[in-house]
């Protein structure tokens, strides 16, 4: 098959210049395609008309996981896709650059409240609970959560009512904490704390009180009030005691919060409203100081613990004195929006953010909640630099409970049904969405660079584990199915992502 060369003098009509083009032609299947080249432009043509550039795989493939919306897939592998080049892409392009990292990632998971530690201990019989704590936290066997938020002490969220870790008779105080003891826990939290960090080493464990002891406060209860600032000596030597104890069980905690919903006191469960300026008294002046003279500075402090709708609180702590022992904030999803996390950040760009609680609701749709949790939490709260997503109760039972005085319609992860022998489970759509990065996304990844685009269509967030593999997650939000490429390293994927529906790319 031969080549065509030869040059051509044309009279350019709008000037008195000769231009010359070279002339390059290659015969294809009986038809040549010559090419022009003249200052720099390129026209090509021939008999057959233009030839479109297939499209040529090239790798790597990325492995694919989706669940829909309607439910007939839940974490379901798909069919591969491969990199490539040439062809036509969709649009939109997501377009994922690892060059740019942003905050680490310690986990996604939830909480082994009271509650959820009972049905799991008491209502599953061995078995059971072995494959459960299998399926939660395996990596490989399960969806690999790796991050629990523990209550110290109970919560609205507990079986028996009301505990601490230092509960004396009503009108008795013990500043000296003579009576402290993790007992109530070594029953049935502790042992599946270290179930679950057998399962998976690299979980984070995060512990905080939704009261401190009724004797500590001004209202002589858990239910309420407000913290007797005399006691803080007292309370920062209870953190004290918490991460020595901890520990020996075999439990590290990674980081303490000083409250939870400092601004949500209610005499209906365990509560205690604490103002921002008490909050940043009792780190800079008695819980950092103490940590550090214990020998725990490595806890990370995380301040506020509360909704998107106050950053005034959390930027109050973080311009005080505190800030020399907080990490950072954590936030919680039932007020304002996910934003806020970036509105702090901007302003204390030194200080981390961590989400750390949501609850799913009974009655709620399968699609709507997908969607609205994967848009704002796995999507929204990562974009604005969450470091974890944690959800509320890891499982409940079929009454959505047992319950403390709190919430009476929250779900759990997983539910429980004890009006079946053995006890059935249920993985709730909570369960999918943890599974979607959790399984994925390692501790110690890093959020990288993508596009995404406006709410009501295709969005997305992408990450890059310690081991160099890259995760893509991307959400569908609109009515119809969406199609979209993505774009790494000079190549491509088409794909089409069913309406109100997930996916989870992963490649290397």
């Amino acid at each position: 098959m031969g080549v065509v060369e030869g040059t051509v003098s044309l009279v350019n009509p709008m000037s008195d210049a000769n231009l010359r083009f070279s002339i390059v032609g290659t015969p294809i299947a009986g038809t040549a395609l010559f090419c022009f080249l003249a200052l720099g432009f390129v026209a090509c043509g021939g008999g057959g008309g233009n030839q479109p550039v297939p499209f040529t795989p090239t790798g790597p493939n990325a492995q694919v996981v989706v669940t829909t919306g309607d439910q007939s897939q839940l974490l379901q592998p798909g069919p591969t896709v491969t990199f490539g080049t040439g062809g036509s892409q969709n649009s939109p392009v997501i377009t994922v650059n690892e060059a740019t990292r942003y905050q680490p990632i310690d986990g996604f998971g939830a909480s082994l409240t009271d509650s959820s530690a009972w049905v799991i201990w008491n209502d599953l019989n061995s078995s059971q609970q072995s494959a459960l704590m299998q399926q939660l936290f395996s990596p490989t066997a399960g969806i690999g959560l790796s991050f629990l938020r523990q209550p110290m002490g109970a919560s609205d969220f507990a079986v028996n009512g009301n505990y601490s870790y230092d509960d004396v008779p009503s009108g008795q105080t013990d500043p000296q904490l003579v009576q402290f003891s993790i007992a109530h826990d070594t029953p049935y939290i502790i042992p599946l704390l270290r179930q679950a960090l057998a399962v998976n080493p690299l979980a984070k464990v995060v512990a905080l009180p939704w009261s401190p002891p009724a004797w500590m406060k001004t209202s002589g209860t858990m239910n309420g009030g407000d913290m007797n600032t005399t006691y803080f000596p007292s309370l920062a030597q209870y953190f004290v005691l918490y991460l020595q104890a901890y520990p020996q069980a075999g439990i590290p905690i990674y980081a303490v919060s000083v409250q939870n919903e400092p601004l949500n006191s209610t005499t209906s469960y365990p509560s205690e409203y604490m103002a921002a300026s008490d909050e940043s008294d009792f780190i800079a002046n008695y819980l950092g100081p103490t940590l550090n003279n214990a020998g725990l500075g490595a806890v990370k402090i995380l301040a506020y613990e509360h909704n998107w709708d106050n950053t005034d609180y959390p930027e109050a702590v973080l311009a005080s004195s505190a800030s020399a022992y907080v990490a950072g904030s954590s936030f919680h999803c039932y007020n304002g929006n996910v934003s806020a996390q970036s509105t702090v950040k901007t302003a204390y760009p030194g200080n981390d953010i961590w989400f750390t609680e949501c609850s799913g609701t009974v009655g709620s749709s399968f699609a709507g909640d997908l969607v609205w949790n994967s848009e704002n939490l796995l999507i929204g709260a990562t974009r604005n630099w969450a470091r974890s997503i944690s959800l509320w109760n890891l499982a409940l039972d079929q009454n959505y409970g047992p319950t403390n005085g709190g919430c009476s319609s929250c779900r759990g992860v997983v539910t429980i049904d004890t009006r079946t022998s053995p006890a059935s489970i249920t993985d709730n759509v909570e369960y999918y969405v943890l599974g979607h990065l959790a399984k994925f996304v390692v501790p110690g990844a890093h959020r990288i660079d993508s596009n995404t685009f406006n709410a009501g269509g295709i969005e997305d967030v992408a990450f890059q584990n310690p081991d160099g593999s890259i995760v893509l997650f991307a959400l569908n939000s609109g009515s119809a199915p969406g199609t979209f490429s993505v774009s790494w390293k000079g190549t491509y994927f088409n794909y089409t992502l069913p309406a109100q529906s997930v996916v989870t790319f992963e490649w290397k």
